[in-house]
């Protein structure tokens, strides 16, 4: 990791985080994030649009999870990640090759919106995490609290 070349890109989603599982049952997502930088035209003599840069991010665990409940098309993140050169040839022998972005940190930029933020509390059992439910949510799974 002392080597990996690490960035940080600020951009929109451009479809809903996918959430995936390994056979494994290893969470994953995959998600793309594009970045279009604002140039300005002197001919015009106003801005406007550059070339859009396309990222594709996959996050893991944990992280993967947080990222489908919490993302979706259109909004606007700050993601910070390590840089990846994927290689393979496809079905006609051409060589090819893409950059994507494993993802170590995510959320939501605050420049044109607002958040919320839900802290999620460590299992005592696992090494995951459990959203601290409220006593009153109908869909708790959780044993009702017995009264003393």
């Amino acid at each position: 990791m002392a080597n990996d070349t690490t960035v940080t890109v600020v951009g929109n989603l451009t479809a809903d985080p996918e959430l995936r599982f390994t056979p494994a049952g290893v969470a994953l997502v995959k998600f793309t994030v594009a970045s279009t930088p604002r140039v300005f035209d002197r001919n015009a003599g106003e801005y406007r649009d550059g070339d859009p840069l396309f990222l594709t991010c996959t996050a893991w665990r944990d992280l993967a999870e947080h990222i489908a409940e919490s993302l979706a098309k259109g909004t606007r993140v700050v993601v910070a990640g390590r840089l990846r050169l994927s290689r393979w040839e496809n079905e006609q022998g051409e060589k090819r090759s893409a950059y994507g972005l494993d993802v170590d940190e995510v959320g939501p930029s605050l420049r044109f919106a607002t958040a919320t933020v839900k802290k999620m509390a460590r299992t005592r059992n696992g090494d995951g995490f459990t959203p601290e439910t409220p006593a009153d949510d109908p869909w708790s799974t959780a044993a009702p609290a017995s009264a003393a």
